[in-house]
């Protein structure tokens, strides 16, 4: 069995309960050389996962008849090792969290290249741009793609719409080739799972126009089309689906199937690959409908499309109450633990216990409700389906990276929205352990006694030396505790002058009393 074009007729797929394309993937391929509507920049394991498998749906459905050419500007070797031995297919892994695994073979992806000038594949990208037809640019290339600040970006904006190396100013390079052909509207859709994706996408395209018009490079029409929605658009989108790296239990998995060459490699710039990709089966993807030249039929494979302002509740249903706060704070609790899995967390009943009463009872009064998804079922998947799941190989450590740039949003918010309804903060108990918590975490000793190394995080250093003076199992004055306390930059407010400070205050010296004092903590407060 190998992940090729002509062995997908081989029986032995079928036999061994994998779907394969219902398609004529010529056709298709045959359509897209033609009249490509689709193209994603970004081959990672998220677009094709989730996307892509999106492409297939509609593909089988006849909802539509051309792919998706894909371009990589970020890692070359995503190219050759995992579309080009392939066939530029991928077999898709959904693992359940009842045990139960389904094995898709994904045929969506007509043409994938690098993209760079200096390619000899950038003509046909230019093509593509410069034909009415295309209809939507989508991303997963991470928020750090679309920043214009950095040097080496604003070295290679000096270099020009010809000779651009970085993304963004490739995109805006493309997009350039679309004015000079007509002035074609089309959406440019960020898909990355940030905050305002498509104004940060926006804002970067619409820089680097900006400097080339100052020096000399483009006109000001071009940025009067960049800069126009009705031309081109920037929807704003949600995105939400554990796509871990692919793990060894899943390869070993198709190589028992039959399935050849499913190593995984890892590449010069540290990309793990295969020709496969391992997920969660909970998926959520909500756009701003905004395609000023159409698009793809996507709601018919379960995408919600809706305004910005929805989007943006779905959002803060997410971020601040119904996944993030809980990720983060069983993860911090787990790490102190010495938990490595956040399925494991899952079985313990002082965790569930904690999560649920964040989300259930301390963030559900003040949720902001989008109307399109229930913030309670929302919960209920997190809770009794995404993170039990043992098959998803996601770690505590993982989800405690940069934490301080996380606690603002994650519960700064939740704390802004009760003051705001003027609820009783008396009343939140989970809430103030998930901040008394992460100064406990600053230490580095968990609670058996033993030091650990905390997770990358770019205030740690700076927020350890506030705690210099705090020791493992000793009693700390509020005072002690201010310098930290006081760092609005991490709470979103100044929690000493807050009236949960000796809430907080009171539950740090509980869980630093010493070897299992976290333990008897997090027992005592969720069992209240």
């Amino acid at each position: 069995m190998k992940l090729e074009l002509k062995s997908l007729k081989d029986k032995a797929w079928v036999d061994k309960g994998y779907a394969m394309p219902r398609f004529d993937i010529k056709r298709m391929r045959k359509n897209t050389a033609s009249a490509c509507r689709w193209v994603h920049f970004g081959s990672g394991n998220i677009f094709r996962a989730f996307l892509a498998a999106k492409a297939q749906e509609l593909l089988e459905s006849g909802d539509l008849d051309s792919g998706i050419v894909v371009g990589e500007g970020f890692d070359a070797q995503m190219i050759d090792k995992a579309y080009d031995k392939f066939d530029n297919l991928s077999i898709d892994v959904t693992l359940k969290g009842n045990g139960t695994v389904d094995k898709t073979v994904v045929a969506s992806v007509a043409e994938a290249y690098v993209c760079n000038p200096a390619n000899d594949k950038w003509a046909r990208f230019c093509g593509i741009f410069q034909n009415p037809a295309l209809q939507m640019v989508s991303f997963t290339i991470t928020e750090k793609g679309y920043a214009t600040a950095p040097d080496y970006v604003q070295q290679d904006i000096l270099r020009g719409p010809e000779k651009c190396s970085t993304i963004i100013c490739m995109v805006a390079s493309l997009l350039l080739k679309r004015f000079e052909a007509g002035a074609y509207p089309l959406a440019v859709v960020s898909m990355d799972n940030c905050s305002r994706n498509g104004e940060k996408l926006g804002n970067g395209v619409m820089a680097v126009a900006q400097r080339w018009m100052e020096l000399g490079l483009v006109g000001k029409a071009f940025v009067d089309y960049v800069e126009n929605p009705a031309k081109i658009s920037f929807p704003w989108t949600m995105i939400d689906k554990i796509t871990p790296r692919p793990d060894a239990s899943v390869a070993k998995m198709l190589s028992d199937d039959g399935v050849e060459d499913m190593d995984i490699v890892v590449t010069d710039r540290k990309t793990w690959i295969a020709g496969f990709v391992n997920s969660e089966e909970c998926e959520y993807l909500v756009v701003e409908d905004k395609f000023p030249n159409g698009r793809p039929r996507l709601e018919k494979a379960g995408v919600y499309f809706t305004d910005r302002e929805t989007v943006t509740k779905v959002e803060r249903m997410k971020v601040c109450t119904c996944l993030n706060p809980l990720h983060t704070a069983m993860s911090v609790a787990g790490c102190l633990l010495g938990y490595t899995k956040i399925s494991d967390e899952m079985r313990d009943p002082d965790i569930v216990s904690y999560i649920k009463t964040l989300g259930y009872v301390e963030g559900l009064p003040v949720v902001t409700d989008p109307g399109i998804l229930s913030p309670r079922s929302f919960i209920d998947d997190v809770v009794y389906k995404r993170l039990p799941n043992p098959f998803m190989p996601d770690t505590p450590q993982r989800i405690a990276t940069d934490t301080s740039q996380k606690l603002a949003i994650r519960f700064g918010e939740t704390v802004k929205a009760y003051q705001a309804n003027g609820l009783d903060m008396s009343k939140l108990e989970c809430l103030p352990l998930a901040l008394a918590s992460w100064m406990r975490y600053l230490l580095a000793i968990d609670d058996s006694g033993k030091a650990f190394e905390p997770s990358p995080d770019p205030l740690l250093a700076s927020a350890q030396e506030d705690m210099a003076s705090v020791k493992f199992g000793s009693k700390v004055s509020a005072s002690q505790l201010e310098k930290i306390m006081r760092r609005s930059e991490i709470w979103g407010y100044d929690l000493y002058e807050s009236s949960l400070k000796d809430k907080v205050v009171a539950d740090f010296n509980m869980l630093n009393a010493g070897p299992g004092a976290v333990r008897r903590t997090l027992s005592s407060i969720v069992r209240k």
